[in-house]
C-alpha cells in the first residue's frame, strides 16, 4: 500500500505514523483537559458566569471547530497534503494556552476557547483522514481506536495533573492553568518529527477552485454517509458539552480540588474501551457495535439525572466514558469507509460540521434547561436524544455502508 519505509514501519501491527498521531493527540489532550477540567469552575465560581453562558461558550467554541473542519478537510483533499494543516492547527491551539490563566473576564475566556477550537478545526479532519491514508483497510477501526485511546490517555493525565497541582498551589486555578502550555508545545514537536505523510496526488482541480467547496463534492458522498451523519447529529446533541459533567459534580457537593476527578474517571474508562472497541469493529458488524455504544449513554444520563452525591456522579460518568469508547472510534472508521480516498478530508469535514452544530445547539439547550428546570432535566433530555439516535441507526437501510 505504501512504498516509503518510514511510513510503513509498524509498531504492534499498526503504522508508526498512527502511533505518532496518537501521541500528538495525547499531549494536546493532556494540555486541553488540564484546562477543561477547571474551566467550568473558573468561569462560574471565579469569574461569575452563569451555567447558560457556560453552555453558550462551549457550544459556540465547538461549532467553530466544526465549521473550520469542513473547509480544512476539503482543502487537504485538494492539496494532496494533510500534515501541514494538522501542524498549523496544533500550533495555533498551543499558542492560545497562556490566554486562559491571564483571563480576567468571561469574554477573554471565550476568545481563548474560540481560537483554541479553531485550531482544533484546522487539524481535525486532515488528521483523521491521514490515519486512513496511513492504515490498511483491515486495520482501520483498530487504528482509529488506538488514536482515540492515546488521545484519551491524555484526557486522563490532564485532570490528574489538575488535581495534583490544585493541591500544590492551594486551589489557585490561575497558577495551575499555566502548566497547560508545556504539553501543548511537546505535541507540536511530536507531530513535526514523528509523522511522515505518504505521497498522494492532489485532486485534479483548478488552483482557484481549491479554496471552494462544491455541491457536486457533497453529493458524491452518498446516502450511506448521510445516514451516518444523521445518527451522529442526534448523538452529539444528546452528549452536549462534557463541561456539564464537571458542573454536575460541583452541584452535588464534590470538593473543588477533587472536581477534575470527573474527567479522570470518564477519560480512563474511555481510554481503556476505545482500542478494544476498535479491534472488535474490525471483526464484527460495526453497525450493531455502534448501536450498543449509543444505548450506553441512556443509563449514564439517567444515573446523572438522579445523582445525589459524588459517588453516583462518578458512576454515571464512568458509563458515559464507556459509551464514548464504543462510539467515537467506530464513527471515525465508518466515515472513512463511506468515502473514497480523495474525498476523505471532505467527508470528515462535513461530518464534524454537522456534529459541531449539533453540539452547539445541544449545549445551549442543556444550559437553558439546567437553569430553568435543573440538572435532572438536562440529563433526562440527553437520554431521550440518545434513544432517538439509536432509532435512526436501527432504521438506516442495510444497503448503506454503516454495516461495513
Amino acid at each position: 500500500m505504501k512504498t516509503d519505509s518510514a511510513v510503513t514501519a509498524t509498531i504492534a501491527g499498526l503504522p508508526r505514523g498512527v502511533w505518532a498521531l496518537g501521541f500528538t493527540s495525547l499531549f494536546m489532550d493532556l494540555s486541553s483537559e488540564l484546562v477543561h477540567a477547571l474551566l467550568p469552575i473558573f468561569l462560574v465560581v471565579t469569574l461569575g458566569a452563569s451555567p447558560a453562558l457556560l453552555g453558550l461558550i462551549e457550544g459556540v467554541a465547538e461549532a467553530a471547530t466544526a465549521f473550520v473542519k469542513l473547509f480544512s478537510g476539503a482543502l487537504s483533499d485538494r492539496l494532496g497534503r494533510r500534515k501541514p494543516l494538522a501542524l498549523l492547527g496544533y500550533g495555533l491551539a498551543a499558542l492560545t494556552k497562556p490566554l486562559f490563566p491571564l483571563a480576567e473576564s468571561a469574554g477573554t475566556v471565550f476568545v481563548a476557547r474560540f481560537v483554541d477550537r479553531v485550531g482544533k478545526g484546522i487539524r481535525g479532519a486532515p488528521r483523521d483522514a491521514l490515519v486512513a491514508d496511513l492504515t490498511p483497510l483491515e486495520l482501520r477501526a483498530s487504528a482509529y481506536g488506538l488514536r482515540q485511546s492515546l488521545d484519551t490517555v491524555g484526557a486522563v493525565l490532564g485532570p490528574l495533573a489538575a488535581i495534583a497541582l490544585m493541591w500544590v498551589f492551594a486551589d489557585d486555578i490561575r497558577s495551575v492553568l499555566w502548566f497547560a502550555v508545556i504539553p501543548a508545545m511537546v505535541c507540536v514537536l511530536v507531530l513535526w518529527l514523528g509523522v511522515d505523510e505518504p505521497h498522494r496526488v492532489p485532486a485534479p482541480v483548478a488552483t482557484k477552485a481549491r479554496w471552494q467547496l462544491r455541491r457536486a463534492d457533497l453529493l458524491r458522498l452518498g446516502s450511506g454517509f448521510y445516514w451516518l451523519v444523521a445518527v451522529a447529529v442526534l448523538l452529539s446533541a444528546a452528549r452536549f458539552s462534557e463541561a456539564f459533567l464537571v458542573l454536575r459534580a460541583q452541584d452535588v457537593g464534590m470538593a473543588l480540588g477533587l472536581v477534575p476527578l470527573v474527567m479522570v474517571v470518564m477519560s480512563a474508562v474511555y481510554s481503556l474501551a476505545a482500542w478494544p472497541a476498535g479491534r472488535l469493529g474490525d471483526r464484527m458488524d460495526r453497525r450493531r457495535l455502534l448501536l450498543f455504544g449509543i444505548l450506553l449513554l441512556v443509563p449514564a444520563d439517567l444515573v446523572l439525572a438522579a445523582a445525589a452525591g459524588p459517588v453516583s456522579v462518578l458512576l454515571g460518568v464512568a458509563v458515559w466514558g464507556l459509551h464514548m469508547g464504543f462510539t467515537q472510534g467506530l464513527l471515525a472508521a465508518l466515515v472513512a469507509d463511506a468515502a473514497a480516498q480523495e474525498q476523505r478530508g471532505t467527508a470528515f469535514g462535513v461530518f464534524h460540521l454537522a456534529t459541531g452544530v449539533a453540539t452547539l445547539l445541544g449545549s445551549a439547550l442543556a444550559g437553558a434547561v439546567w437553569e430553568g428546570l435543573g440538572a435532572w432535566a438536562t440529563f433526562t433530555l440527553g437520554a431521550g436524544l440518545a434513544l432517538a439516535s439509536a432509532l435512526v441507526l436501527a432504521l438506516a437501510p442495510r444497503s448503506s455502508r454503516l454495516s461495513a
